[in-house]
């Protein structure tokens, strides 16, 4: 198949997702052609099977904001005339799914017929679509879908509570490439960023407010009084300086690195202990299944997807939000003895296989061979 992905091409779940789908989906013969504003972060290597289409919004004084919606759109029906892409997958309702039913309409004009397949990420239902400015458009854009999948169950049943759904929503879990957590690198060393004697915490994300940054810091201030232990904080976003504010308050600043964005997510997780993930809400959680991946238990808020991925008391622990006390005490626990430590570190490996991309990869694959076979007959 001729598949034209659709996503933001930046750090964040549904773009690291839709990334790794493509070039999954390239591996198995399919030809892919990435359509977005910049080259995404985890797209590495094109070849004669991956390729990608930057999509240019021109710049005019009369616009107050560029639309890049309209761009999109027409760069769509550029590449699937150009190319001859014969199904759209989309991610996130809002620009994308709202951009391709325009583009979809366009072809048709043309006498091109060519679906469109949305994924709904979370926010984009959770937080944008939700917004009364909004929700119109997503319900529009989600009903106007040929088919549409969601990452986890909680938030298939969260777009049904929200909007009037015509459509049936396929649960597609986020995935995760296990190969690549195998870490067979040999410079993972540990004493690179912390003492033999000293536990290494970690939290990845884009520290937005949703992510509880605070506690994420609260509870490794309550870790750190009980064992030697680092903090190591990966990722960019508007709760940064205050989180490195309040770092320095506590008088924790030499036990905690800020690391920023980093491709070197793998090698950060081989030497981790526990990771912390106390969201207000997730809607699957991708980075504790990369954790889990690497063998690294997982304390978490019991929100959203959360508890889809993340068993409780075994993959790790977990906790009502803002519960930090009780959240503190689980990680404590998990880190104060090197057993309980290893036997968690097995199962949360144990759990990510569940996830396993050979596994999860060939449902988006029946989805695309039914989405066509049900629109050709159609026509």
């Amino acid at each position: 198949m001729k598949i034209g992905i659709v996503c933001y091409p930046t750090f964040g779940g549904s773009g690291v997702v839709a990334t790794e789908l493509g070039l999954e989906l390239s591996k198995r013969g399919h030809e892919i052609h990435f359509i977005t504003y910049s080259q995404p972060v985890r797209l590495e290597l094109l070849s004669n099977n991956v390729h990608f289409h930057e999509v240019h919004v021109p710049e005019y004084p009369l616009f107050l904001y560029q639309p890049y919606e309209l761009a999109l759109s027409s760069k769509l029906v550029d590449m699937v005339k150009l190319h001859g892409l014969q199904l759209l997958h989309v991610h996130y309702a809002i620009p994308h799914a709202y951009a391709a039913y325009m583009a979809q309409q366009m072809l048709y004009d043309e006498g091109i017929i060519v679906p469109i397949v949305t994924t709904l990420h979370g926010t984009d239902i959770t937080l944008v679509g939700s917004h009364p400015f909004y929700k119109p458009a997503v319900a529009f854009s989600i009903n106007k879908s040929d088919a549409v999948t969601s990452v986890s169950e909680s938030l298939k049943k969260d777009t049904m509570r929200l909007f009037d759904i015509k459509k049936d929503i396929h649960v597609v879990p986020n995935f995760i490439d296990l190969e690549k957590h195998l870490h067979n690198f040999t410079d993972c060393q540990r004493e690179m960023m912390a003492d033999d004697e000293e536990r290494i915490v970690t939290h990845i994300s884009n520290m937005r407010e949703v992510k509880q940054i605070p506690d994420v810091i609260k509870i490794f201030y309550n870790i750190q009084k009980e064992l030697p232990a680092k903090l190591m904080m990966v990722g960019e976003g508007p709760e940064k300086e205050g989180a490195e504010r309040m770092v320095e308050e506590l008088g924790i600043k030499d036990k905690v690195v800020f690391f920023g964005n980093s491709h070197e997510i793998d090698r950060i997780l081989c030497f981790s202990d526990l990771f912390l993930l106390p969201s207000q809400t997730e809607s699957f959680g991708l980075a504790a299944l990369e954790a889990m991946a690497s063998s690294v238990p997982v304390i978490s808020s019991n929100t959203g997807g959360l508890p889809e991925v993340n068993e409780d008391g075994y993959s790790g622990y977990l906790s009502d939000v803002n519960d930090v006390n009780e959240m503190s005490a689980n990680a404590i626990h998990i880190l104060k003895d090197p057993e309980v430590l290893n036997t968690f570190k097995a199962n949360a490996k144990a759990q990510s296989q569940k996830f396993d991309l050979h596994s999860v990869v060939p449902m988006y694959e029946r989805i695309y061979e039914e989405t066509l076979e049900k629109l050709s007959v159609i026509n």
